[in-house]
C-alpha cells in the first residue's frame, strides 16, 4: 500500500470516534494492552507527561514540548485530531512521524490488527509508543483522545499527569455531570505519581483529592498555588489558564531530577508554534478583512473564545460555523453573537451537521444568515461580503478549522 493506501485503509477499515462517534469508542483497555504486548511494549522504554482535559489539553501539551526541546531533550507529542495530515498526531521535537514508519507499522502489523479488531485510535496510540521507542526520546508528551480512564493511552506510567480542566463535552459517554466527568479524567493518575489540576470546581475537587488520596498521588491545585505569569505565542485569551498548569508542571518535573530553566520555559512558551507546529488556536489567517479561526467546539471553550471576539475592533463581524451533530446546540446558541451574519456550513466527516438544520435551529435563536454548501464556499462568501474593517471568525468545530487552515 502506498502512504495514501495505507491512511485511507486505517480511516475506514477501522472505527474512529473523531468521524463515527459512539460506535468506535470501547469502555475497555485489552486491546491497547494486547496490542502493547504484541509490540514488546515500547510505553515500558519511555518517560511521559499524561495531559488530560475537557478543554486545553492540546495546547498543554504542545506548550509542554516545546519548552522539553528548548530544554535540549528530544521530545515526542502525540496528539489528536489532526488538522490537515495524519502525521500531525505523532511528532519528535516538531517533526512529524515519517510516512513510511507509518506505512511499514500498519505493513508489519495488519494481520494483528486485523484479527484483533483494533479502532483507529487504539492502534494509533500504539504506533506512537513504537515510534517514540524506536526513536530514543528522552520524554514524550502524550494528550488523552477522550476521557482518561478508558484511553487508548491510558497503560503508560508517566512521571507527572496534568489534567487541564473539567467540562460538559462527551457526556454520551464520560456521564452527565462534571464529577462523572471529574472521574473519567482522574483516570489517569497513577500510583506515587504526581498530578497538575489546571482548573479548580467545587464540584470537581473531591473526586480528585479522593482518587490521589487512593494513589497516594501529591496533587496541586494551580488555582490555589501561586504561580508566575508567563506569555505565549499561543493568543487566546483562554491560553493563561493552560500556561499557569504548564509552568506548575515544569516545578513538578524540576523536583523530579529534570533541569529545566527560567530560560528554556520562557523561550519554550513563546515559542510552540514555531517548535511543534501547533495550528487552529485563535490563529489570525489574514487581515483586512480580519479573518480569526479557532478549534474551540464546546460550551466551556467556546464561551471564552467568543468573549475574547467581543474584544477585537470591527465594523461588522461574519461568523463561519458549523458543528458535529452530536453537539449540543441548545448549550452553545446563548453564547454565540446575535449582531454577526452567520455562513452556515457543514464540515466534511460522516458526524457533520447538516447545514441546514443548524442554520434552523440557530435562527430560532436569533442567528441570522444563510447555508452554504461546503466549509471553504462560506469563507470565500464571507470575503467576498466583508470589507477590510470587517472581521470574520471561523470556527465551531476542529473540522471546520481544518478544512480552512
Amino acid at each position: 500500500m502506498t502512504f495514501k493506501d495505507t491512511i485511507k485503509w486505517m480511516f475506514s477499515k477501522l472505527p474512529m470516534y473523531q468521524r463515527q462517534g459512539k460506535s468506535a469508542y470501547k469502555a475497555d483497555l485489552s486491546n491497547s494492552v494486547n496490542l502493547a504486548k504484541h509490540l514488546n511494549n515500547p510505553q515500558e522504554r519511555i518517560k511521559f507527561i499524561h495531559v488530560a482535559g475537557t478543554n486545553g489539553k492540546g495546547s498543554t501539551s504542545h506548550m509542554l514540548a516545546s519548552i522539553l526541546q528548548e530544554s535540549g531533550l528530544k521530545v515526542g507529542l502525540f496528539t489528536s485530531p489532526h488538522l490537515k495530515d495524519f502525521r500531525e498526531r505523532i511528532k519528535v521535537n516538531g517533526n512529524m512521524i515519517s510516512k513510511q514508519f507509518v506505512m511499514g507499522f500498519i505493513k508489519r502489523n495488519e494481520a494483528f490488527l486485523n484479527d484483533n479488531k483494533l479502532s483507529f485510535f487504539e492502534m494509533t496510540s500504539g504506533m506512537a509508543f513504537d515510534y517514540f521507542a524506536k526513536q530514543d526520546v528522552d520524554i514524550a508528551v502524550i494528550e488523552v483522545g477522550l476521557g482518561g480512564r478508558l484511553d487508548s493511552t491510558n497503560i503508560i506510567n508517566p512521571k507527572v499527569s496534568v489534567i487541564t480542566n473539567i467540562g460538559f463535552d462527551h457526556i454520551q459517554f464520560l456521564g452527565n455531570t462534571l464529577e462523572k466527568i471529574a472521574f473519567e479524567k482522574a483516570g489517569i493518575i497513577k500510583q506515587n505519581t504526581p498530578v497538575v489540576i489546571g482548573e479548580w470546581r467545587k464540584q470537581t475537587e473531591h473526586v480528585f483529592r479522593q482518587i490521589a488520596k487512593e494513589k497516594n498521588a501529591p496533587i496541586f491545585f494551580v488555582d490555589k498555588e501561586s504561580v508566575s505569569n508567563y506569555q505565549s505565542d499561543l493568543k487566546g485569551a483562554y491560553q493563561q489558564a493552560n500556561i499557569k498548569a504548564v509552568v506548575k508542571t515544569v516545578e513538578v518535573l524540576n523536583t523530579l531530577d529534570f533541569n529545566i530553566s527560567k530560560v528554556n520555559l520562557k523561550r519554550g512558551l513563546l515559542n510552540t508554534v514555531k517548535n511543534t507546529g501547533l495550528l487552529g488556536r485563535w490563529q489570525t489567517l489574514q487581515e483586512k478583512p480580519k479573518v480569526i479561526c479557532d478549534t474551540a467546539h464546546n460550551k466551556e471553550g467556546l464561551e471564552i473564545v467568543m468573549k475574547q471576539l467581543m474584544t477585537e475592533k470591527f465594523n461588522k463581524l461574519f461568523m463561519v460555523f458549523g458543528v458535529v451533530n452530536d453537539k449540543d446546540l441548545n448549550a452553545l446558541v446563548g453564547l454565540l453573537p446575535k449582531q454577526a451574519y452567520y455562513f452556515f456550513c457543514k464540515p466534511d466527516v460522516p458526524r457533520g451537521l447538516d447545514a441546514d438544520i443548524l442554520a434552523k435551529e440557530l435562527k430560532v435563536n436569533g442567528c441570522f444568515g444563510e447555508v452554504c454548501n461546503s466549509v471553504n464556499e462560506a469563507l470565500n462568501k464571507a470575503k467576498e461580503t466583508a470589507s477590510i474593517d470587517d472581521l470574520i471568525y471561523v470556527g465551531g468545530s476542529t473540522f471546520v478549522v481544518a478544512e480552512i487552515i
